[in-house]
């Protein structure tokens, strides 16, 4: 059967909405504008949390390194992801004589200097971010405040707040907006009137708003193929979606891992994927099962 035998029976739809947001785009391209001067180029962390994407720019010379190696790096090049990064890495790379290509996203940049501002005027307050313990954003925003800010990762955790105290709450760019109104709802509920409340609404509209997207264009299709890095945390919001609205989804980090059995009875195959997936990647797993 040939690949054109193959579109007419089946139907392969790539979401237009999917792949990468601004801030991962910037970086993405700020490293190859770098890299094609031939000079060594370092990167602090994973680029993008993407092994397909990581693994084509290690190709072109980009060389991942992390805070341990960085300590021991002198005159060099070293950029910064999107992800933003801590007061302690400029520093550091202020003491070793590095030159920083600093990527962060703005969106990102925005709210580290919001939360530093918050933490200078009021440093006994608790400063609360909803976010994923450890993840590269979270540390930067974390490291606004000397280590002092206290981390949420689900609704549960709220009760740990002392709600006798001031709470000034806000978010990783990357996380869901219904989860943080739930948040914002029970503090406001629980907190003591003698206390200051006050909440900053710092979620990625380019991120949040791919969630209805993504759950309309699933609904569509019989299958789902969602191309994302396991370690991507906007990977698993938007699969979640795609999940919760057509049960018939698959997480897949590339084409090796569609499974044939998948594609039996289907009409329609919807390939999307996270703000960190790669469009070529979405075209690789649509050629796969056009060639397969």
């Amino acid at each position: 059967m040939t690949k054109k035998d193959r579109e007419h029976m089946l139907q392969i739809e790539i979401d237009n909405g999917s792949g990468f947001c601004f801030g991962v785009t910037t970086a993405i391209r700020k490293a190859e504008e770098e890299l094609a001067s031939g000079k060594p180029l370092y990167c602090l962390g994973d680029i993008v949390h993407n092994s397909m994407e990581v693994e084509r720019l290690h190709e072109k010379g980009l060389i991942t390194i992390n805070h341990s190696q960085l300590a021991t790096l002198h005159d060099a090049k070293v950029m910064l992801r999107a992800h933003g990064e801590p007061p302690e890495t400029y520093e550091t790379a202020r003491r070793n004589n590095i030159e920083i290509i600093d990527a962060t996203c703005p969106v990102v940049l925005a709210l580290q200097r919001r939360i530093k501002l918050q933490y200078d005027a009021a440093p006994e307050a608790q400063i609360v971010i909803f976010g994923k313990n450890g993840h590269a954003e979270v540390l930067g925003l974390v490291g606004q405040t000397h280590q002092n800010a206290i981390v949420i990762e689900k609704f549960e955790d709220v009760t740990r707040l002392d709600f006798g105290r001031d709470i000034y709450l806000y978010s990783q760019t990357t996380k869901g907006l219904d989860e943080f109104q739930d948040i914002i709802q029970y503090i406001k509920e629980h907190i003591s009137p003698y206390a200051t409340f006050k909440s900053f609404d710092t979620i990625c509209r380019q991120v949040a708003n791919r969630i209805p997207n993504i759950a309309a264009f699933a609904v569509r299709h019989d299958l789902i193929l969602f191309v994302s890095g396991r370690k991507s945390s906007n990977g698993k919001v938007l699969f979640g979606e795609c999940l919760r609205v057509n049960p018939n989804s698959h997480l897949i980090e590339s084409a090796e891992e569609i499974e044939k059995q998948w594609l039996k009875d289907v009409s329609t195959v919807g390939i999307c994927g996270a703000t960190s997936t790669p469009k070529w990647l979405m075209e690789e797993c649509r050629d796969a099962i056009l060639t397969g």
